[in-house]
């Protein structure tokens, strides 16, 4: 099988939430991070033969990139085939019980506070002017009617804010993220928010939904 350019991308945005992943048979992939913060998940092309781990991501990534087109035979149980023109490589599967992988069950939010749309070029300038300023925080926040993303350290009341509305609201809120969890694959996302802590960005182009954890210094009405 061939994998295509967007599952190759998923998998490279998943490499840097978790650089381990367990790969199940059929044409789904999911990730969790580490932390259990951060849960991946997409529906994909091509449809996996078997279950299969791979501990370093990255490494494997890397490997398909040395070739213009490879093929992957999944026919071996402990191992996976990379083939193009006369070269072939074995690349080792990982025991799956050493991978940080998402519960079977499916993730849900416990309730849908807010939604609003994140459109492509405002996530960018969001991240783009957290790393310039050196912003370690993103808030969702409600007040006067409407829903603001804001980019700031809540640590230093002076830090420099940059701010955006985003939708309108009857409810006053504030959810807040570290902006490192903000780990999604550049594009248009519909976002909810429960004030459970829990909120569920949904990528239609890429069918795939994050659900990120916020902190719980949250507060909700």
């Amino acid at each position: 099988m061939k994998l295509s350019e967007k599952t190759l991308t998923v998998l490279k945005n998943f490499a840097g939430i978790n650089n381990s992943i367990l790969v199940k048979g059929g044409k789904q992939l999911r990730t969790m991070s580490v932390a259990k913060n951060i849960l991946g998940e997409a529906q994909i092309e091509e449809e996996f033969p078997r279950d299969f781990a791979i501990y370093d991501l990255n490494q494997f990534l890397n490997g398909l990139g040395l070739y213009q087109d490879p093929d992957l035979d999944f026919e071996a149980d402990n191992y996976v085939v990379i083939r193009e023109d006369q070269w072939d490589v074995k690349y080792f599967f990982s025991d799956p019980q050493v991978i940080c992988s998402p519960p079977d069950k499916a993730i849900t939010l416990p309730s849908e506070d807010i939604s609003f749309k994140l459109e492509t070029a405002v996530l960018e300038k969001l991240v783009k002017q957290a790393a310039v300023y050196q912003l370690p925080d993103l808030s969702a926040i409600g007040r006067n009617g409407n829903i603001e993303l804001v980019v700031r350290d809540k640590k230093n009341d002076t830090s420099n804010i940059p701010r955006i509305v985003v939708g309108q609201t009857d409810k006053e809120f504030t959810f807040n993220f570290k902006m490192e969890n903000i780990k999604i694959i550049p594009g248009s996302y519909d976002v909810s928010i429960s004030s459970k802590l829990l909120s569920e960005f949904s990528n239609s182009k890429y069918d795939m939904k994050y659900y990120i954890a916020l902190e719980p210094d949250s507060t909700f009405g």
